[in-house]
C-alpha cells in the first residue's frame, strides 16, 4: 500500500468530461512536451485551485495558471488551445502571482462563448511540468464536478516529497525540426514577423539551426542565422509560456511568417532549384564600357556625381550611464518618428514597409543590448551605438546570402540615423547638378527614397545587388539603377558624360555624339508619349466606334486614391482592405476603419465609383490577433470571404464601416473567393441588416471577385444573384493552372494569356451580360497594353489598374476599335498556348 504522504489529489478545476492527454489535438500537450496530465472539455466557466499551493505564474493573457504545491509539484492549467492569441479577451483573472491559495479557490473566470468562438478547442489541460517527480499518474474518467471530485491522483516519486518548490522554476519546450518554406529563407520581411511574434512572450525563445542559435526576439540575430530555404530549424523556449511560445513561432514559420509561399514544405527534401543568382558581369571588351547588375531598368543620359558618405566623429568617454541612457533612449524615440514622417511619404505601401522594418531594428534586443553592455562601461551613447551597429552590419555583410548580406546597409542606415541624433548633427541634404547620374559606393534607403527626382537620372553602386532595399525603392521610383558596378567606376571624375542602360546594367563612358542623340531621340518619343498621356488624362477612354471603357485604380489607401484622381481615374475599382488589418497587433476599430473609408470616399467624390474589396487574408497572411490553425495548404484553405464568415463579428464591424461612407461616393462592396450561392446570400444578408440598421438610403453595389474556376463556370448563375464581377487574373490563372504564382520555377508559366485563363474571362462576361451586370477586371493583365484590345474585345466594361499606368491605358482605348477587338477576340480564344496569344497580340505593338 502506498503511503498517503506521497499521494496528491487534484480536485478538478472544472465541471466537464475528463479527456486523456493523448487525444487533446495540440502536440505540444498530447506529446507531452509540457508534461503528463490530464484534459476536460468544461462545462463551467471558473477555473478553481485544484490544490492548495501558490500562485508561481500567471501569463499575462490571463489564460494559464501554475499553482506550486509544498511539495515541489508543479501544475499548469491551460484553458483552451491557441488561447494566448486572445491576448486576455475573454478572461478574468481572481488571483495574482504570489498569491497562497487553497483548494476550490477561484482563479480564472472565462467567458465561455467568445473563447469557444475565437479559439481552437476550450479543452483544458492540467499538466504537471516537473513530471519525473511523479512515479504514477492515476486520472478520472467520465464526469467530474468542479471543486468535489478529484480529477488526477498522483503517486510522487521517491525523494519528491522532500523537495521543496521552486517558485521561480521555468518550464521548456522544443519543437521538432521545421522546414522553413520562404524561398529566399528568413530575410528581413519574415524575420521582422518572427520577432514580433516572439515578442509578445515572457519566455526565452530561440532559433537553433544546426548547432547554431538565435534570439528569436532579434531580427539582426534571426537575420545572421542565415536560415535558407528548406533548413531545418527547431524552436526552443524556457519561461512561464515556452509552450505556447514554441506552438505560436513554429506555426508562424511553417506559414511563411506572413509571405506566401504555396503551403507547408514538402517533408522529403526537394532537389535544389536551379535558379541563377544575378552576379556582376565580367568586365567588358570595350574600355568605355563599365558593368553591373540591373537594379532598376531604363535609359539615362547624364553626367557624373561622387556621392560620399558623410563621417561621424564620436567621443567614446562617457558623461555618466544614466546620462548616456536617456540620450540613447530619445535618438531611438526621434528616429523612429523619422521613420514614421518618411513612411507617409511613399503611397506605396509594399515600399513603405521597408521603412517598418527599420523601425524594428531600432527595438532589436540584440542590437540594444551591444550598446548597453559598452553604456555600462562608461561609454558614450554615440560610441556604443556606433560599436552595436557596425558589429551587426559587418556580421550581415559577411553572409553568403546575397539577401541577407544586403541586409548590412539597412543596419547602416538605421545606425547612422540614430548617431546624428546622439550626436546632434543636422542630416545633410544632398545636392546634386542637373542630369545628375550618381556614383557611390553605397547608397543607403533613405537616401534612395528622399532622391530629387528633379535632377537625378540614375545611380551606379558598386556594392548591392537586384535584391537590396535600395534596387527596391529604385523600381518603384522608376530610377534606372546599377548595383555591384566595377569599382572603377570610382575613378570617373564628376561631370563625366555617361549613358546608365539600367536594363543592361551598363554605364557608357565618353559616348559619342551620335549614340548621345539616338538615346535622347528615344526618351523625347516616350516623353512626349508620356506627356500626351497625361495631358489627356481626364478625357474619357471612349473608342473609336463610341465605347465607353471605365479605367479606374487599384489602391492600397489614401494616398494611391488621391493621386489616381490626379491621373484621371474614374473611380477605384479595388481597395484592398486588408491594408487596416495587417501589421498590427489588435483588429481596427469600427471607428478607425470607417474615417479611412470615408476620407478615401471624399477624395472621389459621388461621381467616382468606389469598390471596397472586405478583409482578404488567410493561412497565407496571418493576422497575429486571429487564431487560425497552419494549413497544408493555404492557398486552398480558410481564407477571404470564408474566413469573414467563420469570424462574423469582423465581417460585420467591416460592413459597417464601409457603408458609412456611401453618402460620399458611389459606393459598392466586393466579397473575395466567392464559391457557392450560399456565401453570395449570406454576404447580401449582411449587407442588407446592416444597412437597415444604419439607416443608408444610397445605392449600395454589391459584387464579388471572379478568382475560382468554379464561380467563372457558374457566372450565369451568380450573375442572378450579384450586381457586378470583378475578375482577379492572379489568382484565376492560379487556380486554373495548379501553378503557385510566386513558385521559382512555374511562376513564368503562370500565365494569364493561357487560353484557359482568357475563355473562363470569356464565359465570365457573357453569363454577367446575360443579365445586365457589368464587369470589370483588377488583375495585372489590366495594366498590360498588350492585353487591353483583347479585354476590350471580349466585352469587359471597367479596368482596375495601377495608378500610375491610368493615363496609358486611357490613352490606348482612345485608338482602339471596339468591332475590330471583338473579331481580335474571337480570333485569339481559338488559339492553343499562351505564347501563341502573345505572339498574335504581339503584333498589334509593331
Amino acid at each position: 500500500m502506498s503511503n498517503p504522504a506521497t499521494r496528491i489529489e487534484l480536485k478538478a478545476p472544472l465541471s466537464g468530461v475528463m479527456v486523456p492527454l493523448e487525444k487533446v489535438p495540440d502536440p505540444v500537450f498530447a506529446q507531452k512536451m509540457v508534461g503528463d496530465g490530464i484534459s476536460i472539455d468544461p462545462t463551467s466557466n471558473i477555473l478553481l485551485a485544484p490544490l492548495t499551493g501558490k500562485v508561481t505564474q500567471l501569463h499575462s493573457s490571463k489564460h494559464a495558471v501554475t499553482i506550486t504545491a509544498p511539495s515541489g509539484i508543479e501544475v499548469l492549467m491551460h484553458i483552451g488551445l491557441d488561447t494566448v492569441m486572445l491576448k486576455g479577451h475573454g478572461f478574468n483573472a481572481k488571483v495574482k502571482e504570489g498569491d497562497i491559495v487553497d483548494v476550490g479557490q477561484p482563479l480564472i473566470e472565462f467567458d465561455m462563448d467568445l473563447v469557444a468562438r475565437k479559439a481552437v478547442s476550450l479543452l483544458t489541460q492540467i499538466v504537471i511540468t516537473n513530471s519525473d517527480q511523479v512515479a504514477q499518474f492515476m486520472p478520472a474518467t467520465g464526469l467530474v464536478a468542479a471543486g468535489q471530485q478529484t480529477a488526477l491522483t498522483l503517486q510522487l516519486a521517491a525523494g519528491a516529497t522532500s523537495a521543496v518548490a521552486n517558485v521561480g522554476t521555468a518550464s521548456e519546450a522544443y519543437s521538432d525540426p521545421i522546414k522553413v518554406p520562404n524561398h529566399t529563407g528568413l530575410h528581413a520581411r519574415p524575420s521582422a514577423v518572427l520577432a514580433n511574434a516572439a515578442k509578445t512572450y515572457q519566455s526565452d525563445i530561440k532559433l537553433v539551426r544546426a548547432g547554431e542559435e538565435a534570439n528569436a526576439k532579434s531580427v539582426v540575430a534571426i537575420m545572421g542565422l542565415e536560415v535558407q530555404h528548406n533548413d531545418e530549424i527547431r524552436v526552443r523556449a524556457a519561461g512561464p509560456d515556452a509552450a505556447a511560445a514554441v506552438k505560436a513561432i513554429s506555426e508562424l514559420i511553417q506559414t511563411g511568417c506572413g509571405e506566401d509561399v504555396g503551403g507547408p514544405v514538402a517533408k522529403t527534401k526537394p532537389a535544389p532549384l536551379n535558379i541563377k543568382t544575378a552576379k556582376p558581369q565580367p568586365k567588358s571588351s570595350d574600355p568605355n564600357v563599365l558593368s553591373g547588375v540591373s537594379a532598376s531598368p531604363g535609359l539615362a543620359v547624364g553626367h557624373v556625381f561622387h556621392v560620399k558618405q558623410e563621417e561621424i566623429s564620436v567621443v567614446e568617454q562617457g558623461e555618466g550611464q544614466q546620462v548616456e541612457k536617456r540620450r540613447l533612449d530619445k535618438a531611438l524615440k526621434d528616429a523612429h518618428q523619422q521613420l514614421e514622417n518618411l513612411k507617409a511619404e511613399i503611397s506605396d505601401a509594399s515600399k513603405a514597409e521597408i521603412f517598418a522594418a527599420h523601425q524594428e531594428l531600432l527595438e532589436d534586443p540584440d542590437l540594444l543590448a551591444i550598446a548597453i553592455a559598452h553604456i555600462g562601461k562608461d561609454k558614450s551613447a554615440a560610441f556604443a551605438w556606433k560599436v552595436a551597429f557596425n558589429t551587426y552590419a559587418e556580421k550581415l555583410a559577411s553572409l553568403k546570402n546575397e539577401v541577407l548580406a544586403g541586409r548590412a546597409n539597412d543596419i547602416r542606415d538605421v545606425g547612422r540615423r540614430v548617431l546624428r541624433l546622439i550626436a546632434g548633427v543636422e542630416e545633410a541634404a544632398m545636392v546634386v547638378p542637373e542630369n545628375a547620374i550618381l556614383i557611390a559606393e553605397e547608397l543607403s534607403p533613405s537616401d534612395t527614397a528622399s532622391l530629387d527626382r528633379t535632377k537625378v537620372l540614375g545611380f551606379c553602386t558598386t556594392g548591392g545587388g537586384a535584391t537590396s532595399h535600395v534596387a527596391i525603392l529604385a523600381r518603384s521610383l522608376n530610377i534606372p539603377a546599377i548595383c555591384g558596378i566595377d569599382e572603377d567606376v570610382m575613378q570617373l571624375a564628376n561631370g563625366t558624360p555617361v549613358i546608365l542602360d539600367g536594363t543592361r546594367g551598363t554605364l557608357r563612358k565618353n559616348p559619342s555624339e551620335a549614340e548621345v542623340s539616338a538615346i535622347r531621340e528615344k526618351q523625347a518619343a516616350q516623353a512626349s508619349k508620356r506627356a500626351a498621356e497625361l495631358a489627356a488624362a481626364f478625357q474619357p477612354a471612349v473608342t473609336k466606334d463610341g465605347v465607353h471603357v471605365e479605367v479606374v485604380a487599384n489602391i492600397g489607401g489614401l494616398e494611391d486614391a488621391k493621386q489616381g484622381v490626379k491621373l484621371g481615374s474614374e473611380g477605384v475599382g479595388l481597395l484592398r482592405s486588408e491594408f487596416l488589418y495587417l501589421e498590427r497587433t489588435d483588429a481596427p476599430s469600427e471607428e478607425e476603419q470607417s474615417q479611412i473609408y470615408i476620407d478615401i470616399a471624399k477624395a472621389l467624390g459621388t461621381e467616382k465609383t468606389f469598390v471596397v474589396r472586405t478583409l482578404d487574408v488567410g493561412g497565407d497572411k496571418p493576422l497575429p490577433y486571429l487564431p487560425m490553425p497552419a494549413e497544408e495548404n493555404p492557398f486552398l484553405g480558410v481564407r477571404g470571404v470564408r474566413l469573414c464568415l467563420a469570424e462574423p463579428e469582423l465581417l460585420h464591424t467591416q460592413v459597417r464601416a464601409v457603408l458609412r461612407s456611401a453618402p460620399f461616393s458611389k459606393l459598392a462592396i466586393m466579397f473575395p473567393m466567392i464559391t457557392s450561392l450560399e456565401e453570395v446570400r449570406e454576404v447580401k444578408r449582411i449587407v442588407a441588416e446592416e444597412k437597415a440598421a444604419l439607416g443608408i438610403t444610397q445605392q449600395v453595389q454589391v459584387g464579388i471577385m471572379v478568382e475560382v474556376p468554379a464561380t467563372a463556370v457558374m457566372a450565369e448563375q451568380f450573375a442572378r444573384e450579384v450586381d457586378f464581377f470583378s475578375i482577379g487574373t492572379n489568382d484565376l490563372t492560379q487556380y486554373t493552372l495548379a501553378m503557385d504564382r510566386g513558385h521559382p520555377k512555374l511562376a513564368k508559366q503562370a500565365d494569364a494569356m493561357h487560353p484557359g485563363v482568357l475563355n473562363l474571362i470569356n464565359m465570365t462576361v457573357q453569363g454577367a451580360h446575360k443579365h445586365g451586370k457589368w464587369v470589370g477586371v483588377c488583375g495585372g493583365i489590366a495594366s498590360d497594353p498588350m492585353a487591353i484590345p483583347l479585354l476590350l474585345g471580349i466585352g469587359v466594361d471597367e479596368l482596375s489598374a495601377s495608378v500610375p499606368a491610368i493615363p496609358a491605358i486611357k490613352a490606348l482605348v482612345r485608338t482602339l476599335d471596339k468591332a475590330q477587338c471583338q473579331k481580335l477576340a474571337a480570333e485569339v480564344l481559338q488559339l492553343g498556348t499562351a505564347a501563341e496569344v502573345r505572339a498574335r497580340l504581339s503584333q498589334l505593338l509593331d
